[in-house]
């Protein structure tokens, strides 16, 4: 999946997709005491699942408005009891005025009311489990990102970096790295003793574990030890074009876009 949109509740869409029909086959099963399996009760099961999914997104636009008015950051409790209320009243609003009006149009008549002193209120039941959802996922988020910033932050503790050798983890020494490249779709790390280790972890992610000191990201292709930099030339447009010593793993010159020139010269000038 893209990661450029992604939600921040995510798989929270397929998850529902998923969920709601079994919610509305659940509550069948509570309602009603003798089920016929019949076109009239397909019918039915569809109309009250499409409600569903109509009562879902109305609070799923109100959680991601909430994020930005009433951030959990702010005030836990707060932000729970708010969230709790508001998606529970105007969901039950939505599957009532849908209820009423597939009713009229059916039926001819308001709905039973039965409806609103039964149904509603197992219909609000699983809007508190909605919710509990949502909030599991949102913290799940908020501690994954502190595992992942605790992870960054050992790794560059470290003075190397974790590979695999066969079936053994090995730390590869920051000063016996030339640098990695992308071929193939693959990230490649390339050693000093002209060894390559084929990675799992996208480069982006593999930056992030880097020393800023010792490694540039020159392209989307190429990240490059310090060590084996000589220097650059300047080319048309604002590019430049990065010199290597000799070797055999990568280019001796390596390109590096007008954007992204400043940061070398500034980097490469204050690690020299």
């Amino acid at each position: 999946m893209a990661q450029n949109k992604r939600s921040p509740y995510h798989p929270d869409i397929p998850l529902f997709l998923i969920l709601i029909p079994f919610i509305a086959a659940f509550n069948y099963y509570l309602t009603y005491t003798n089920i016929k399996l019949n076109w009239f009760l397909a019918l039915t099961f569809t109309l009250d699942t499409l409600q569903g999914y109509a009562a879902w997104l109305v609070v799923r636009k109100i959680i991601l408005w909430l994020d930005k008015k009433m951030p959990f950051s702010k005030g836990f409790v707060k932000r729970v009891l708010v969230q709790t209320l508001l998606t529970t009243i105007i969901g039950l609003f939505v599957i009532s005025f849908l209820t009423e009006l597939t009713s009229i149009i059916a039926r001819g008549k308001m709905a039973p009311a039965s409806f609103y002193l039964y149904d509603l209120f197992i219909i609000s039941i699983w809007f508190f489990v909605i919710n509990a959802i949502y909030i599991m996922i949102h913290y799940y988020y908020k501690w994954q990102g502190v595992a992942e910033k605790a992870m960054v932050e050992n790794q560059k503790l470290k003075k190397g970096f974790l590979v695999k050798e066969g079936k053994h983890e090995v730390i590869l020494s920051f000063s016996e790295i030339l640098g990695f490249a992308i071929e193939n779709d693959y990230v490649v790390l390339h050693s000093k003793n002209q060894k390559l280790y084929y990675l799992d972890t996208p480069l982006e992610k593999i930056v992030s574990l880097l020393p800023e000191s010792l490694f540039f990201r020159l392209n989307r292709q190429y990240v490059i030890h310090r060590d084996i930099i000589t220097g650059f030339t300047k080319l048309e447009n604002g590019k430049i074009s990065v010199s290597l010593i000799e070797n055999d793993a990568v280019p001796q010159e390596i390109p590096v876009s007008r954007t992204k020139a400043p940061a070398f010269k500034q980097w490469f000038r204050t690690q020299h």
